[in-house]
């Protein structure tokens, strides 16, 4: 495994980003949850940052995982992966080093494989639906937005991430699918235990 000094600092920076975001947050009055799901402490939820920034930083320690173009959630312990990556060793080898960090549970395979090269204006595209799609659900009354990742690849979008029930997963997939130049949607979302 080749240490990368970087990805440590980025490590350590985000860690900080991530505790100065709860002490923020614990001010800060919640709505009242539209249905009810499974409660985590704030402990629990700051446990579940700093092994999801644990995860991120050994995937960004490893040279042969392009570990930018993944996205690492957790909950209770539970790691989700999902993403775009050139290959099948790639996905395997990210499950591994995910399954390796101290804490982790379990670990959920959401990652898919790129397909064939994009072009830059693909590229631009697909940052452009991302943002348009993220803007969609965080306008949306009945989506937690806040729980949901999504990223796109040649007009495909993944949303993944930890949500409180079926029809928040059905109503995002719903919004996204609005987008235009959305080709699809892929559903690695998970309801919360």
């Amino acid at each position: 495994m080749t240490r990368n000094p970087l990805g440590l600092r980025i490590a350590g920076t985000t860690l900080a980003g991530v505790m100065a975001l709860y002490m923020a947050g614990c001010s800060k009055v919640e709505e009242p949850a539209r249905a009810p799901a499974a409660s985590t402490t704030i402990g629990t939820e700051i446990d579940d940052s700093l092994l999801t920034t644990r995860v991120k930083a050994a995937l960004l320690d490893n040279i042969d995982i392009k570990s930018f173009d993944l996205k690492v959630e957790t909950r209770k312990g539970d790691v989700m992966l999902s993403g775009f990556v050139d290959n099948q060793d790639q996905i395997d080898h990210a499950l591994a080093i995910a399954r390796g960090v101290p804490g982790v549970v379990s670990v959920s395979n959401g990652v898919s494989l790129k397909g064939a090269p994009t072009t830059i204006g693909t590229k631009i595209d697909d940052v452009v639906i991302t943002a348009q799609v993220k803007a969609a659900l965080m306008v949306d009354d009945s989506v937690k937005s806040a729980d949901i990742a999504a990223v796109t690849r040649d007009g495909m979008v993944q949303l993944s991430g930890f949500v409180n029930n079926q029809e928040q997963i059905d109503r995002a997939l719903e919004v996204a699918r609005t987008i235009k130049g959305v080709s699809g949607v892929n559903n690695q979302m998970t309801i919360k235990k």
